[in-house]
């Protein structure tokens, strides 16, 4: 399914990627999603891949498609980011790695054919402006998927009016905007952004701060991998998970028992129990803030 000019903003569980993660969200009534294509794509440019892939009872390569399957609409990430800064931070970034990068993706993409709507080369922090002009009308031509580009502060003012004469799909990096100190801008852009082009979609990466999903309720979407605190750091807003009794998770609505015992076959009991209580809390929040999440 296609996500277009939602009534509000739909929050995207991200980190899918990871299938032992994924079946936790699977046992809940979470239905939007996102992966990173970065460990598949790694593997096909690099040959040998440092970031893990965690198949349990799925093959590797069915990955992508059992998300969406499992997804009313799904988000790639194109893993860019990841290679320049996050995973990939120790590599020699060139055009040319890049070039190959692009390559890989797209090739991802088609053999996967799953429908997801795919975030862009954004290789403007590194390659210049222009370069990400050159991948992005490529990529257009190239995939034959929604594509969701982004604005990054090197495109300028100038930049963004383009971006949005050319885009049906345009996101907005507010970790960018929280790290230069500018996270109230944000606001002021994708109104900016919906005023000059009403029938535009709007992304919020890394966003799920509630005042701004409220203010920002015009907006098609949003992503966040804060949902995997508990599992990451035992403890939910200062409660360890260890005190969440999984019987009274089991009794929430909206879990599905089979589903929550075939992701205990890949978790922990604490994990699994703390994690999906979390799950179904946020769940409620994003369903009271940002709207209905259906």
């Amino acid at each position: 399914m296609i996500v277009e000019n939602q009534s509000n903003i739909k929050v995207h569980f991200a980190g899918c990627e990871n299938t032992p993660q994924f079946k936790m969200i699977l046992s809940t009534n979470v239905k939007y999603t996102l992966y990173t294509c970065f460990p598949f794509v790694e593997r096909m440019v690099f040959e040998k891949g440092k970031f893990p892939i965690m198949p349990c009872d799925i093959e590797s390569n069915l990955i992508p498609n059992y998300i969406t399957s499992n997804s009313k609409h799904t988000i790639q990430d194109s893993g860019l980011f990841t290679l320049m800064f996050g995973a990939g931070k120790d590599i020699k970034i060139t055009e040319q790695l890049i070039e190959k990068w692009y390559s890989k993706l797209v090739e991802f993409t088609l053999q996967n054919n799953n429908g997801a709507t795919c975030v862009e080369v954004d290789c403007q922090k590194i390659l210049g402006v222009e370069k990400a002009w050159e991948f992005r009308e490529r990529l257009k031509k190239d995939i034959p998927n929604r594509i969701i580009n982004v604005f990054h502060k090197e495109d300028g003012q100038k930049g963004l009016d383009r971006l949005i004469e050319f885009s049906d799909y345009i996101a907005i990096s507010v970790p960018e905007l929280r790290f230069l100190g500018q996270k109230n801008s944000t606001i002021q852009i994708a109104n900016y952004i919906k005023n000059k082009k009403p029938s535009i979609d709007i992304h919020l990466l890394g966003c799920t701060e509630l005042k701004l999903l409220k203010e920002l309720s015009f907006c098609s979407s949003s992503d966040s991998t804060t949902w995997t605190a508990p599992k990451r750091y035992g403890f939910i807003k200062g409660n360890r998970i260890g005190n969440i009794k999984e019987d009274e998770v089991l009794k929430m609505n909206g879990i599905d028992k089979e589903k929550y015992f075939n992701a205990r076959k890949y978790n922990n009991e604490t994990n699994t129990a703390g994690t999906v209580f979390f799950i179904n809390f946020l769940l409620n929040e994003y369903n009271k803030y940002a709207g209905s999440q259906d």
